[in-house]
């Protein structure tokens, strides 16, 4: 397998429409070592797929909605005329998209079915458009090698299976034409569609990079790189260059929406280096992120996720005792509940959880709390907002001391330091947390 292979991912923004298809085919056009190609729907198709899942649309609202998907895609088409092969399997999806569609209740497989048809779509259009330049290139069912176990809705792909399939139908056409296949979207051991849960595109290609031992991947997105902060809020948020692993890991998890946090995994597992840019601007530069990358010790980014559960378990049975902690996390466990932050003192421990609209584990059930109040006092605080500080071997002294001091005006519910060297969370509550954010921003990384 030729290492110096690239995988190139394009999100939604990136092939919105036939103008922004072309950018993008543009630099695929102009970088030979680009041999995969990922695209996720046009912007607007996923949410009206998941608007399809939903078991409160009547006849009139699918049909309107399967038209609205459809639109999308024919303003692309207009532009274009799609060769015999593309056009055979363009108006297969759409007949079998049109027959999903009309469907009152759908299971949780028919969902995944569903929602993939964005992305299939939009991969058809993209591979005309490289032709049209003079790519040669083919359109790829992922499915065939991007393999999952059966949690539909956030499937855990295979790694080693992916691998096999991989190498067996997707490497030997590498040598010969530029491959454009799907995000999001896999199949399990009975070739059923599956789905690696919202924006999964990103670890999408992260996973076929390592599959064929690529080089690197290319993330292109709408902005030029991962910055220190949003720039919509801190107008001088800044790009960075360059992240470890680490770093980027990091800043995935705790609120940086560039890059889906899964797509550090396998790059950091295979040492695959992963750029960030903007397919407006492609020239501008963007963010590496790379295995071997040093960064100078301090802050380097600032992130917040919002709509976060603070859960406060207090009981004197911890005082000295054992397995106390054991029992709180078998209960969750047991919910499928996920902890992001734990800090304990001796007789209560804090918790805190992600109830963001678009997160994939459930909201906090009224069962678990039953459960756990049957042995502690439980408290539920909403409407607070994680901050996280990122950077490396982040410490509270010298400058970084003057983090007190910036948070002085603000009330913080919890404060986490001390499990990784690069990062330092707190919660704070949402309505003030622009406002934190702004605060760090100016005082720790702008005058930085």
């Amino acid at each position: 397998m030729n290492s110096q292979y690239v995988v190139a991912k394009f999100g939604g923004t990136s092939v919105a429409n036939f103008e922004a298809m072309q950018r993008c085919a543009a630099i695929v056009h102009d970088n030979p070592d680009v041999r995969v190609v990922v695209v996720s729907a046009s912007a607007g198709v996923t949410n009206h797929l998941v608007t399809l899942t939903q078991q409160k649309v009547d006849a009139a609202e699918r049909e309107a909605l399967f038209q609205s998907v459809m639109e999308i895609q024919q303003d692309i088409l207009a532009c274009l005329t799609l060769d015999k092969d593309l056009a055979a399997g363009f108006n297969d999806t759409k007949e079998a998209f049109y027959a999903l569609a009309q469907l009152p209740a759908l299971d949780a497989q028919q969902c995944d079915e569903m929602l993939s048809f964005g992305e299939r779509f939009s991969s058809y259009l993209f591979t005309q458009v490289l032709r049209d330049l003079g790519v040669t290139s083919g359109r790829f069912d992922v499915r065939q090698v991007l393999k999952t176990d059966r949690q539909f809705g956030k499937a855990v792909p295979d790694v080693a299976a992916t691998r096999d399939a991989a190498m067996t139908h997707l490497a030997p056409q590498l040598s010969e034409q530029v491959v454009v296949t799907q995000g999001f979207i896999g199949s399990d051991n009975q070739g059923q569609t599956t789905t690696l849960g919202r924006g999964g595109s990103d670890y999408s290609a992260a996973l076929l990079a390592e599959a064929i031992a690529a080089q690197s991947v290319h993330i292109w997105t709408d902005v030029v790189g991962i910055f220190s902060t949003d720039p919509r809020l801190c107008h001088k948020a800044r790009p960075i260059a360059r992240l470890s692993f680490d770093e980027a890991a990091e800043m995935a998890t705790f609120g940086a929406k560039v890059l889906h946090p899964a797509t550090i995994l396998p790059a950091s597992r295979s040492g695959i280096s992963v750029f960030v840019g903007s397919s407006r601007d492609p020239h501008a530069g963007g963010t590496w992120i790379e295995k071997n990358n040093r960064s100078e010790p301090g802050i380097r980014a600032v992130t917040q996720r919002k709509n976060q559960i603070l859960l406060t378990l207090k009981s004197p049975e911890m005082l000295l005792a054992s397995g106390f902690l054991a029992r709180i996390f078998t209960i969750l466990s047991a919910h499928n509940i996920s902890v992001d932050l734990v800090t304990t003192s001796e007789i209560s421990v804090a918790l805190t959880l992600d109830n963001a609209p678009n997160a994939t584990r459930p909201e906090l059930a009224q069962a678990c709390l039953d459960e756990l109040g049957e042995f502690c006092q439980v408290s539920v605080e909403n409407n607070l907002t994680l901050v996280a500080m990122i950077g490396s071997e982040i410490q509270l002294r010298h400058g970084e001391a003057s983090l007190m001091q910036v948070l002085a005006d603000f009330n913080i519910r919890l404060i986490c330091h001390g499990a990784s060297r690069h990062n330092l969370c707190f919660l704070v509550e949402q309505s003030e947390s622009d406002a934190v954010v702004q605060a760090i921003h100016s005082r720790l990384l702008e005058a930085a």
